[in-house]
């Protein structure tokens, strides 16, 4: 398990994964990352629709070092534009997220949503072909039964390794709007996926029929006053799952209670501090991600400026509460014009729930360690992804004088902003995707 301690310390050195191109093209840019249950596979989606997996080079007795490097597996698309004729809609091919299911046998499996529609991928190899057909020749055309004139046993030769991806199953029709969120439930027989106004439970066997769990859609739409962003099944419990909202509040619920959970077990909300009221307050209380901790017991969520960590057992406030660039406070009117309040950042637990990393702006990132109190920010950049480079942590100046390893508040590039990592589930190894790089990270001692 990693070490918490060594977690926070700068020791991360990292490299840019292969496949990234210099040049920003909209489609190339990464949307969602996610480690897999191992984290042997890693796996990113881009706003192409494209999804690709990295698998972790295996030890080698010539090169000790490289043990921890990723290197593409497969790269497949998973999703197309597409067109609502009804509603005159053009449906992005933008893979939103990404989650796989525990591995059973050989191959892999993965979900991918955009915003309408999930697919269950499977992701094998193959090593060997089949030859000596007896209906076929070795081109694939079909021979001539009146020529056939004697059997043959079809043997398996081998051949090239190929990593082949099918989906296996189509989840569509069920959402009127915009999926955010897909989560696999404890019991690996089903999942849920959450649009901005409702949460559908769905069978992985059964894809033209789904169960409205959560529906906060008023009768008149004039009376809307707050969205799903966000939602996650616990980890061990497979009746409960959370879901939060643009207000800034989380709901528990218990799927024991009734089919349709409308009526939360708990609902966790911090009272808000009169003093630190503002025009945009509503928009940064908003949350835009939850997740559970691997124990259960935790539930973290992330708005514009903190990360807060909730025991399940205390409603009224957060346990913890760690500012991840209270420096921008200053700054949410320009961040308001320029659009960048509304930016989604992502949080992630590292494998034993002791560290917590997010990312913000200037393509920085920033780690809290729970039991020491102590905080970083690291930068993802082309410099630091030399082999075996240092990550050094970098400090942001908000006026006076500034020193020389400081950058100014004021020369933020805010266009550069890591909105998706991911922590390896075991290993101090970490995922940051910078625009279209992705760049990963592990800890020293590894």
């Amino acid at each position: 398990m990693p070490h918490s301690s060594s977690a926070v310390t700068p020791t991360f050195h990292g490299h840019l994964v292969p496949g990234a191109m210099p040049q920003v093209s909209p489609a190339d840019i990464i949307s969602t990352v996610e480690f897999n249950h191992t984290g042997e596979l890693l796996a990113t989606g881009d706003k192409g629709g494209r999804v690709v997996i990295f698998q972790r080079e295996q030890e080698s007795k010539h090169q000790p070092h490289r043990r921890g490097e990723y290197n593409v597996y497969s790269t497949f698309q998973s999703h197309e534009p597409e067109f609502d004729y009804l509603k005159s809609l053009e449906i992005e091919e933008k893979i939103n997220k990404i989650r796989w299911l525990p591995q059973q046998n050989a191959a892999y499996f993965l979900l991918s949503t955009n915003d309408k529609t999930v697919k269950l991928w499977k992701v094998s190899e193959r090593d060997k072909r089949p030859e000596g057909y007896n209906l076929k020749d070795e081109d694939g055309r079909l021979r001539d039964p009146s020529m056939i004139t004697m059997l043959r046993v079809p043997v398996l030769r081998p051949m090239d390794l190929m990593v082949e991806a099918t989906p296996r199953r189509v989840f569509a029709n069920a959402h009127t709007y915009h999926i955010n969120s897909i989560s696999v439930n404890s019991d690996y027989e089903t999942y849920m996926s959450a649009d901005d106004l409702r949460i559908n439970l769905w069978n992985f066997e059964i894809t033209n029929q789904s169960f409205n769990i959560v529906d906060i859609k008023p009768a008149n739409m004039e009376e809307l006053t707050e969205v799903i962003t966000a939602a996650e099944f616990h980890p061990h419990h497979c009746n409960t799952f959370v879901y939060s909202s643009s207000k800034g509040t989380i709901r528990l619920c218990d799927m024991r209670t009734s089919a349709l959970c409308d009526r939360h077990a708990k609902f966790f909300e911090e009272p808000e501090d009169p003093s630190n009221r503002s025009f945009f307050s509503e928009i940064i209380s908003s949350i835009s991600d939850v997740k559970f901790s691997h124990s259960g017991r935790y539930i973290m969520t992330r708005d514009y400026l903190t990360v807060k960590v909730w025991d399940l057992n205390m409603e009224n406030r957060p346990i913890e509460t760690y500012q991840v660039h209270d420096y921008l406070r200053s700054k949410l009117c320009s961040l308001y014009e320029n659009d960048c309040i509304f930016d989604k950042f992502e949080c992630v637990w590292n494998g034993s729930d002791s560290v917590i990393m997010t990312g913000s702006y200037n393509n920085f990132f920033r780690m809290f360690d729970r039991n020491t109190k102590r905080d970083v920010t690291l930068e993802a950049s082309r410099e630091n992804s030399k082999p075996r480079a240092i990550l050094k942590p970098r400090k942001v100046c908000v006026g006076g004088k500034r020193r020389k390893d400081e950058i100014s508040v004021d020369s933020l590039d805010f266009s550069k902003k890591i909105l998706h990592t991911a922590w390896h589930p075991s290993e101090n190894i970490i995922a940051v995707a910078a625009t279209n790089n992705l760049y990963i990270f592990q800890d020293k001692v590894n």
